[in-house]
């Protein structure tokens, strides 16, 4: 299989942004595939979703794309502790990047070429990105085939669509012609609420989402908060919970979609 390169995007936060990354890397290496998730979030939450904790010895995502760049793609790849899922980590100093960046040539490449080195050893990398559109989300849509939408089934969720889609077309005119959404995934979704079905609705009857809505629908369920909470992707921590199964068929989803 080909290396198939996924960012996982929203600029509204708490979105299940995150826990989608995780749980999909998860599930993908549970199905037999080479995952690589790279943290691109200086909150490294999906750093912490594996079970891992980092300090200044530990190499990390800044080592590739902050302004010295003194380490490999190779040299900052960590095991979990599942078969199958890697991880570069991140660090709170990449929130200093764009900063430090801001007079760097090519600076919206520093990520590609970094990862140009070990991309072929995976069968899909994940990206997790911050929940704003900076210099980093740059990085990460410059280098990444396509772009998967995890949207909380909420109305401000919903709202702040449009303009993560003008950013990505803007993207694909000037910088990656290749980016392409793979996919909305609705999350949070609460089949006894109004407001969870009315914008799952939505979702299903607006003309621009409506093809890329997957037929999978992450439901509301407090085991993925807990898995997070004890550094265990929930595929692992409790295999029969509803979030489990969502992400399974999720994963099994873009593989179709991706065609791998």
């Amino acid at each position: 299989m080909q290396t198939r390169s996924v960012a996982v995007a929203n600029e509204k936060g708490g979105v299940g942004k995150t826990v989608t990354v995780i749980n999909l890397g998860a599930a993908l290496s549970r199905m037999g595939r080479k995952v690589l998730i790279v943290d691109m979030d200086p909150q490294a939450n999906a750093t912490k979703g594996v079970g891992i904790e980092t300090d200044e010895e530990v190499p990390s995502v800044y080592d590739l794309v902050g302004p010295d760049g003194k380490l490999s793609a190779a040299e900052t790849v960590l095991s979990t502790r599942w078969p199958g899922l890697d991880i570069i980590p991140s660090h709170v100093d990449l929130s200093g990047a764009e900063v430090e960046l801001a007079d760097v040539e090519g600076r919206e490449n520093r990520l590609k070429e970094a990862l140009a080195d070990i991309e072929a050893q995976y069968d899909v990398i994940l990206l997790d990105t911050p929940p704003s559109l900076s210099l980093l989300t740059v990085n990460v849509f410059t280098y990444a085939r396509y772009v998967l939408v995890p949207c909380q089934t909420h109305p401000y969720a919903f709202g702040a669509l449009g303009e993560l889609f003008e950013t990505i077309a803007a993207v694909k005119e000037h910088i990656n012609p290749d980016i392409e959404v793979v996919g909305i995934l609705p999350t949070f979704f609460d089949a006894r609420t109004r407001v969870s079905q009315r914008v799952l609705q939505a979702l299903q009857e607006t003309p621009r989402y409506r093809p890329l809505l997957f037929d999978t629908t992450v439901r509301a369920n407090t085991t993925i908060a807990e898995s997070a909470d004890v550094g265990k992707p929930v595929v692992f921590y409790r295999t029969s919970s509803f979030g489990a199964q969502d992400y399974n068929n999720a994963a099994g989803e873009l593989l179709q979609r991706m065609g791998g």
